[in-house]
């Protein structure tokens, strides 16, 4: 059962942790339900906060080129984006410890 001030239930937590094939203690569990809770309690008081007339956070774009609009040494040490082609399928799948010609074909790895 969860309190007012609890927005997250021990069957919030089995439900996530089974969505996520996590098979949690009773410790565990209780854990999860009290740090969770902690995480929405900050982020409630965060959004009681004033932000108006705090200014946005800086851009990358405005990082990498100054208010004049030059190129900053940030930007210069960057490298241009440039089109490579990609690895021959043949090649990669003759490489593959296992395939179908097509695809690699891979352990099963969860079982539900």
């Amino acid at each position: 059962m969860t309190t007012q001030s609890e927005k997250v239930s021990a069957e919030d937590v089995r439900h996530v942790a089974d969505l996520a094939n996590l098979e949690l203690t009773q410790a565990e569990e209780e854990g999860m339900i009290r740090d969770l809770n902690a995480i929405l309690t900050h982020f409630d008081q965060l959004s009681e906060l004033n932000v108006a007339d705090i200014p946005p956070m800086a851009q990358v774009n405005e990082v990498l080129r100054g208010a004049s609009g030059e190129e900053s040494a940030a930007a210069s040490a960057l490298r241009p984006d440039e089109h490579l082609d990609s690895l021959p399928r043949e090649s990669v799948m003759r490489s593959a410890p296992e395939t179908d010609g097509a695809f690699f074909k891979v352990p099963k790895v969860l079982e539900r």
